[in-house]
């Protein structure tokens, strides 16, 4: 008789207590940050096309992810982390002093978010390939799970605390505490044991058959992750969501808190967090129940997400359009865990941090589905741009279904072993 799944089980892992308050603050000051800048320039500019550009800059470095997955596997995915924290630190503080001093602009927030859009986006593909390597496999989906509950109580906390400190404290003293998240996380990440390495960690080598050699690995990662049992339809769902579903409970949340609801800095912080509330309830669920076949729920996850949002872009009740966000939110975990942990229990150990920089790189489909719904909005509205894309998700993701069926729907498919 097989004894129910405890949440609290993958903590008994040493580097696991570690790992996830690090991820915990971590993702804290990631979403406070994005609330205040994304209101912060809304307000300075009134201007949603630049809303979305600024939500777009953060971005920018997917394209270069499975380069940090390539060098988290060769230096090691904990130092990466390290060294990314302590950027993270540097920059955030830079914004403290430009705003305690009275200097900061619009144009200097976006300059110093795109550079940290060239790091930002690789951070969760470390984080799984770290977990990967510190938790047994049978574990992997609770981990993946609890894990995840890192994330959306981040959005939570950021979403109810982020935009109403701006107003409360400015923008300066929120961005003190912001540098001290970053701090604290990279000290806890410090406290990780090195996990053993399944391949060499000798130094990036610097001569030119060298760099041969690591753009011939790094093509090795993407043709593997590309060509994987089921990889292909998890990275082609990650990448739908993030084209089509993730604008409109994300970068756009703003205009849509201001323009269609006409309400303020709470009122946004509400719409956030109850996507963040579904979200958590969703990675909850998951670390609690066995045997799931992942690949099915992925694929019906997907789809109630986007028939959630189709609802959400018509109504203009605020109550409703939360409720709408709740589930549209446990719909959304249930499947990018899904993705996720179809991509790191099927990828080799020695090449998971490029499989999941691949998966960092798909995000791409964020800022250019945030930059087109920019504009589409200004010339069709908002209502026929949301229900555009929810629409065309919905379709998308019965084709993936039906094009790789096989690796998806039977019991006996590698993507749904339980």
């Amino acid at each position: 008789m097989s004894t129910r799944p405890s949440a609290l089980a993958p903590f008994r892992i040493r580097n696991y207590r570690f790992q996830w308050p690090s991820d915990l603050l971590t993702s804290w000051a990631f979403e406070v940050e994005t609330l205040v800048l994304g209101w912060y320039i809304l307000v300075e500019t009134g201007s949603v096309l630049l809303l979305t550009v600024l939500a777009s800059l953060q971005f920018v470095g997917t394209l270069v992810a499975p380069v940090f997955g390539m060098i988290g596997d060769r230096m090691g995915h904990r130092d990466l982390l390290i060294a990314m924290r302590l950027a993270y630190t540097a920059l955030s503080s830079t914004i403290m002093v430009l705003a305690l001093t009275g200097h900061l602009s619009p144009p200097s927030v976006m300059i110093i978010v795109a550079i940290m859009g060239l790091i930002r986006p690789s951070d969760l593909g470390v984080r799984g390939a770290l977990l990967a390597e510190i938790m047994p496999p049978e574990q992997l989906v609770g981990a993946i799970s609890v894990a995840r509950t890192t994330q959306d109580s981040a959005r939570i906390a950021g979403a109810l605390t982020g935009a109403g400190l701006f107003a409360v404290l400015g923008i300066g003293l929120v961005y003190v505490a912001i540098a001290c998240l970053y701090v604290v996380a990279a000290l806890l990440m410090l406290c990780l044991t090195r996990p053993k390495r399944t391949v060499t960690t000798s130094g990036l080598p610097a001569n030119t058959h060298a760099i041969s050699r690591l753009f011939g690995d790094l093509k090795e990662g993407i043709v593997y992750a590309w060509n994987g049992p089921g990889m292909r339809a998890a990275l082609c769902v990650a990448f739908l969501a993030n084209l089509t579903a993730f604008p409109f409970t994300g970068g756009l949340l703003p205009y849509i808190a201001r323009e269609i609801f006409h309400t303020d800095q709470t009122g946004l912080g509400y719409l956030s967090a109850s996507f963040a509330v579904g979200s958590l309830i969703g990675s909850i669920t998951l670390s609690l129940v066995s045997g799931v076949r992942i690949a099915r729920l992925l694929i019906g996850a997907t789809l109630a997400w986007y028939a959630m949002l189709l609802v959400f872009v018509e109504v203009r009740t605020l109550p409703v359009a939360m409720a709408c966000l709740v589930l549209a939110g446990i719909a959304q975990s249930m499947s990018m865990i899904s993705a996720a942990v179809i991509l790191m229990r099927t990828a080799s150990a020695h090449l998971r941090g490029r499989v999941m920089g691949v998966r960092m790189m798909v995000i791409y489909g964020l800022p250019i589905g945030l930059l087109a719904a920019g504009s589409l909005i200004d010339i069709i509205g908002y209502s026929a741009t949301g229900s555009l894309y929810a629409v065309a998700g919905f379709v998308a993701m019965m084709a993936i279904a039906v094009r790789w069926r096989a690796d998806l729907w039977p019991v006996h498919a590698p993507a749904n072993a339980r």
